[in-house]
């Protein structure tokens, strides 16, 4: 009995141990955009995408938002490659800030590594070593294989990836939809996904952005149709907002201005950058004469005309927000101007792009705002359609907001999919996950990193909060000009308001923050006049305590204390 049972012990002691693959969301998750996902196996790491997001009312002042690249830093030289779903901002945007410190390949799809490569000249980047791909294609890193998968989107060469490690093969959908009539390219590849499921999926990761619209999204064609509706009933120019990136968009606008005898100009940086690069690559079939440049605008009439712009989610500094507030240099917003929104405002910007269209229709403008537009993401049906094919294990929804995943997960639950397969991940969360199990096993700092203009993470919680006062509240600095060795005050205080209060206008506000500043002197005069740094933070907070007193307003307070010694 104990030779047996010492038999058996080395047995079970022996037995390898279970492979196991990590994934980690270091963005996309809880929000839309900032898309980048690590996908760990061994001594090996790649990672999906690297977008970044775009800032609400919250953040004033900042350009974008791109992810904490501070576990990759840690890892550096476990990482094998970058794969890059599809060229949206969203998933590339953080790439230029990315390849500035880390040297590694990148790997992508023709008309992907197209707009990689146009922002890549943009931030002065010229060593970084792009790998082009095609679906189909099957690349190695490390000990991973990841395959490319034809997928339909709102822009050209997206696809999904199949990723082979030794604990089993994770799919991820990139953003998605199933268009069985798309601008460009063949249908989705259903067939591919069918053949993984019949292997045995461990994971699939599966876009959430419609998972709470039932039925199925509508194909790019049809927006086709509303621009060959409005088309020949606008009676003067014709102005077309979308993103710079939906190049199928762009294509179908081209196609019903050439059938309508219009001419096209192209508004915006991005717009024109994306479109050159598209047109480079044979993305877009433009009749000849058709595409004109904005300098040739003046020698055509306005019913000969349609503007392709950016500024479709309200950007203040985009070419339709600087059109309708009467700032651009070359297109002034009048009667008989017909602009149409062809795309939806991403969750926040709602306000802003209300506010952008009551500002053209002051002007003049017929607006088209809700019916130029169809989504690049699966609705339920397809997401069902994905899911039913793959048959994963398990099931990770991501891309979207919180009630996007849970929407997802619930829809897969009611498929039948064991409720404990079903994992809704959190950016930072460290899920480990095997043919037995799958369990968070940690987290990792997700703190995003903010942009503004050059400066890339030097912008923090401090900084932000005093812009919000300023926005708010405004500013009053109060100067004093004292002879440091003498206590004696030279002159002041005197009293300058940004955004806050009309000083000529606030003489008695004004007289009873100088007896306040006055009063603090006294005190200061008893005491110790040399304690500066004293002195301006009881200036401060006896101001606050007054304003708020007297109007109930609190500005940001900048004592300046000037140490003037007398001939």
């Amino acid at each position: 009995m104990n030779s047996l049972a010492n038999t058996k012990r080395r047995t079970t002691g022996s037995r390898k141990p279970r492979k196991n693959v990590k994934i980690i969301p270091l963005g996309g998750l809880d929000q839309i955009g900032m898309n980048m996902t690590v996908v760990e196996c061994g001594d090996d790491l790649i990672i999906i995408d690297c977008g970044q997001a775009f800032p609400d009312d919250n953040l004033p002042g900042i350009d974008s938002i791109i992810p904490n690249f501070g576990y990759l830093r840690a890892n550096y030289d476990r990482i094998r490659g970058v794969v890059l779903t599809h060229g949206h901002e969203d998933h590339i945007g953080g790439l230029p800030y990315f390849l500035r410190e880390f040297r590694v390949p990148v790997y992508g799809t023709r008309l992907t590594l197209g707009l990689v490569r146009n922002k890549m000249a943009e931030f002065g980047i010229r060593d970084a070593s792009l790998y082009l791909v095609k679906p189909g294609d099957v690349v190695e890193l490390g000990a991973m294989k990841v395959e490319f998968i034809h997928t339909n989107h709102s822009i050209g060469d997206s696809v999904a990836l199949a990723i082979t490690t030794e604990a089993g093969v994770l799919i991820h959908t990139g953003d998605f939809k199933v268009d069985y009539t798309p601008i460009h390219g063949g249908m989705i590849d259903l067939q591919r996904f069918a053949e993984l499921g019949k292997k045995k999926v461990l994971a699939l990761m599966s876009d959430s952005t419609n998972a709470e619209r039932k039925g199925y999204t509508m194909s790019e064609r049809t927006v086709g149709h509303i621009f060959t509706e409005i088309f020949p009933q606008a009676e003067g120019r014709i102005l077309v907002a979308t993103f710079a990136s939906n190049v199928d968009r762009v294509q179908q606008i081209i196609n019903a201005a050439a059938a309508y005898g219009r001419k096209v100009v192209c508004l915006g940086r991005s717009m024109v950058n994306v479109i050159n690069t598209a047109l480079e690559l044979d993305y877009l079939e433009v009749p000849p004469g058709v595409l004109i440049d904005s300098s040739e605008i003046k020698h055509y009439q306005d019913n000969e005309l349609v503007i392709i712009t950016t500024g479709s989610q309200g950007e203040p500094m985009a070419a339709l927000s600087r059109m309708a507030s009467g700032e651009h240099r070359l297109i002034e917003i009048e009667e008989g101007d017909t602009v149409i929104f062809s795309s939806r405002p991403i969750p926040g910007n709602e306000k802003t792009v209300s506010n952008v269209i009551n500002a053209l229709m002051q002007r003049g403008a017929k607006v088209t705002y809700e019916d130029a537009h169809v989504s690049g993401h699966a609705s339920q049906e397809e997401l069902k359609l994905i899911y039913s094919l793959v048959k994963p294990k398990y099931m990770i929804p991501v891309h979207g907001e919180y009630r996007h995943l849970k929407a997802h997960a619930d829809l897969v639950k009611s498929m039948g999919h064991e409720e404990n397969n079903v994992v809704i991940l959190h950016n930072g969360s460290e899920l480990t996950l095997d043919a037995y199990e799958a369990k968070i096993t940690g987290t990792v700092d997700v703190t995003p990193i903010l942009v503004d203009g050059l400066g890339v993470g030097d912008v923090g919680n401090v900084v932000l909060r005093d812009r919000k006062i300023l926005s708010q509240d405004g500013l009053m600095v109060v100067s004093l000009a004292i002879n440091k060795e003498t206590n004696e005050v030279i002159s002041g205080p005197e009293f300058l308001s940004r955004g806050f209060v009309y000083v000529k206008e606030s003489e008695d506000l004004m007289n009873g923050c100088k007896k306040v500043v006055e009063h603090v002197l006294g005190m200061y005069r008893e005491l110790n006049l040399s304690d500066w740094a004293g002195l301006r933070t009881e200036i401060r907070d006896e101001l606050r305590d007054y304003l708020w007193r007297e109007i109930k307003r609190s500005p940001m307070i900048l004592p300046m204390l000037l140490d003037v010694k007398q001939p």
